[in-house]
C-alpha cells in the first residue's frame, strides 16, 4: 500500500486489540507515517525487536506489503491472532542467523534497554540485518523534566498492555554516541503531531523522535 489512512490502521489493529475500534491510534499512525516516508520499498523481510504484543509488526506487514516479519521480545505478551513469526530471546543474542532480514525495526524499545546492553544489541541488529537499515522510533530527553514527562507517558501507554515501564531515556548526545559506536549514520525523520492542544503542552511532540540508521 503506497499510502494508508487512519481508518486503514484502525481496521488492521482493531480485530486484535478491540480498544482501537473506538480509540483512534493517532500515535501509531503518526509513527508509521514517518516510517513509511523513509521505508525502502524493496524490503520483503523485517525483524521487529522488542515487539511487545506483536501488533505493530502485524500492522507493518499488512500495510507495507511485507512477505515476512518476525517479532521478538524478552517476554511472551504476543497476541495469538497475529500473522507474524514470534519468539522470545534473552535480551542479548537475537535468535536468528546472520543476514536473516533486510531491516530491523525498534519501536519505543531502546529506552527500556539498560545502557550497558544497548551497544551489544545494536551490533546484534547489524548482524541479522547485514547491510540493511535500522528504523528506530524512540524518545529524546533534554533533562529531568522531560524524563518525568516520558515516565508518565510510559505508564499511560504501557500499563494497560502489561508493558515494560522501567526506562532510561536518551539525550541527543546519547543517540549520536550509540549510533557511532555501532557503526551507523542516521537521519532524523520529522515527527508530526502525536499530541495536540493541552496534551501537547504537557507532553511536547519534541519528546518523540524517529530515525533511519544506515551502516557505514
Amino acid at each position: 500500500m503506497e499510502r494508508f489512512t487512519l481508518d486503514d490502521l484502525m481496521r488492521c489493529m482493531s480485530p486484535h486489540a478491540p480498544v482501537y475500534s473506538w480509540r483512534s491510534p493517532i500515535y501509531q499512525f503518526v509513527a508509521l507515517s514517518n516510517l513509511r516516508r523513509v521505508w525502502d520499498k524493496s524490503h520483503r523481510r523485517a525483524l521487529d525487536v522488542g515487539g511487545g504484543t506483536g501488533l505493530l509488526a502485524h500492522t507493518i506487514k499488512s500495510l507495507f506489503g511485507l512477505d515476512h516479519i518476525a517479532s521478538v521480545d524478552v517476554e511472551n505478551r504476543f497476541l495469538p491472532s497475529l500473522d507474524v513469526e514470534t519468539s522470545i530471546y534473552d535480551g542479548r543474542t537475537l535468535p536468528f542467523p546472520d543476514n536473516s532480514f533486510e531491516c530491523v525495526i525498534l519501536f519505543n524499545v531502546l529506552h527500556h534497554v539498560p545502557a550497558p546492553l544497548r551497544r551489544p544489541l545494536m551490533r546484534e541488529c547489524r548482524r541479522v540485518a547485514g547491510a540493511g537499515p535500522l528504523y528506530i522510533k524512540d524518545h529524546l530527553s533534554t533533562g529531568l523534566l522531560d524524563t518525568a514527562r516520558l515516565t508518565a507517558l510510559d505508564l499511560i501507554g504501557n500499563l494497560p498492555f502489561n508493558g515494560m515501564v522501567s526506562a532510561s531515556y536518551l539525550c541527543a548526545e546519547d543517540w549520536r554516541t550509540l549510533a557511532h559506536d555501532a557503526g551507523y549514520a542516521y537521519e532524523i525523520v520529522s515527527d508530526g503531531d502525536y499530541r495536540r492542544g493541552v496534551e501537547a503542552m504537557v507532553f511536547p511532540n519534541r519528546l518523540e523522535t524517529s530515525m533511519k540508521w544506515r551502516p557505514i
